[in-house]
């Protein structure tokens, strides 16, 4: 289940963010986070997917995020980080 409330079939990927974009991305999506606990960022490495991994924009010329279309095998995970 996402921190949206949607399972990975409703979604149909699972959306993932660059290190460059993290920042502007977390501060929109958890600026205002109050829940328990730290967030965390999961990185991956993506040559150990085994599942598709494509860089694609909302719109048509937008910036491009990378998009993850199956479950992250938890092999994929190399590093687990705080976020602050």
């Amino acid at each position: 289940m996402s921190t949206g409330g949607r399972t990975l079939q409703e979604e149909g990927f699972v959306h993932c963010s660059t290190r460059a974009q993290l920042p502007r991305v977390a501060d929109f999506l958890y600026g205002s986070y109050d829940g328990p606990g730290e967030l965390v960022v999961l990185v991956i490495d993506p040559e150990r997917l085994d599942v598709p991994l494509r860089y694609e924009a909302a719109e048509a010329g937008g910036e491009e995020f990378p998009h993850v279309y199956g479950p992250v095998p938890v092999g994929a995970v190399v590093d687990v980080e705080v976020w602050r």
